[in-house]
């Protein structure tokens, strides 16, 4: 797969631009990564990303229910208080990626590698976590921060 990020042409300065929906299921569907790529905010629910290199994107506050991220790299990505029910992590890299304050009541993490990740810890025990790494079990959140 390809790593390029959407920059600006034209444009001196290295910060990604936001992608739209079209944008994204796009290069999804043309096997293309998307290294930084600036997905925040949006509704994604639904979409494959399995294999796909989302090192350092920024997907805070993203609506990916039902997401599939198997075999991912999701290193130093950025899933601050987005929407990840029913995801799927299996075998995917979440080294250094940032999920805290993110829904995963329902995800799947068997085989995650989790190396300084940030998770939601005041609703989801780090052993659930790792129970769900080795087993593949569904993660259940608590409801309400202890």
């Amino acid at each position: 797969m390809t790593s390029s990020a959407n920059f600006g042409s034209g444009d001196e300065s290295s910060s990604p631009v936001s992608l739209t929906k079209k944008q994204v299921l796009d290069r999804l569907r043309r096997g293309e990564g998307l290294v930084e790529a600036d997905l925040r905010g949006l509704d994604l629910t639904g979409a494959s990303f399995d294999g796909c290199d989302l090192s350092y994107a920024k997907m805070a506050e993203c609506v990916l229910l039902r997401c599939t991220f198997r075999g991912a790299n999701l290193s130093g990505a950025s899933m601050w208080q987005a929407d990840l029910r029913d995801a799927n992590f299996t075998n995917a890299n979440l080294d250094d990626a940032d999920l805290d304050m993110a829904n995963l009541d329902g995800a799947v993490l068997y085989k995650a590698k989790i190396r300084r990740t940030l998770f939601p810890l005041e609703r989801l025990p780090m052993d659930r976590i790792q129970d769900s790494i080795r087993s593949g079990r569904r993660l259940v959140m608590d409801k309400e921060a202890r």
